[in-house]
């Protein structure tokens, strides 16, 4: 049944998104990566995931908002079932002995892939914002991982913030080179590069 659904999901995203694939210096493969892109609706890592190899969306976990994927009904079943998400609380509780980089870390144990969103928050579609220190500190607690930009295009105009229904429009996704934090690279100065790698690929 989740295969089925899995496979309807898919094919809504390409009918609503057009889901055009760039690979940019990136051949798919089945080791484990993490897959970081700009954030501006909440179909964004629908499209990211359906634009993988079937055997890679089995591995590959995205990261999203728990108070939005785990409320009760059809939208917790895709979030758990067919997605197997790595929920993230938001707002976390000052008891929970979990922080965010925990679960994260737990999500992509030995064998799965995560599709994350540096920014933090949902942006408008035309700018990147300056990423939080996730993926930073992913990239350093996980070296062996490589870490693979992907920019999507147009996808704000598919489902804007603040509505329910998707517009059918011709959304892209674009996934560039594979890169990894510097053995001796301060924070900011990844996370610039790491923004800058996304930006590039606007322009293919």
């Amino acid at each position: 049944m989740r295969r089925l659904v899995a496979k309807g999901v898919v094919g809504i995203a390409r009918v609503l998104a057009g889901g055009n694939v760039r690979r940019v210096g990136f051949t798919p493969d089945e080791r484990q990566r993490i897959y970081f892109a700009n954030h501006a609706s909440h179909l964004d890592f629908v499209l990211v995931w359906a634009a993988l190899p079937p055997k890679l969306r089995a591995m590959t976990r995205p990261v999203a908002a728990r108070d939005y994927w785990h409320r009760p009904g059809f939208r917790r079943y895709l979030g758990v079932k067919v997605f197997n998400a790595v929920l993230v609380d938001r707002q976390p509780a000052q008891s929970s002995p979990q922080t965010a980089m925990d679960i994260l870390l737990e999500g992509l144990g030995e064998r799965h892939s995560l599709i994350i969103f540096p920014e933090g928050t949902r942006g408008d579609g035309s700018t990147i914002a300056p990423f939080k220190s996730g993926l930073y500190r992913l990239g350093k607690a996980r070296p062996d991982v490589e870490l693979i930009p992907a920019y999507i295009n147009n996808l704000n105009r598919v489902l804007p913030k603040g509505e329910f229904v998707p517009v059918p429009m011709l959304a892209s996704v674009s996934f560039g080179e594979p890169m990894h934090v510097g053995e001796d690279e301060e924070k900011n100065a990844f996370l610039d590069r790491a923004r800058n790698a996304i930006l590039e690929l606007r322009q293919w």
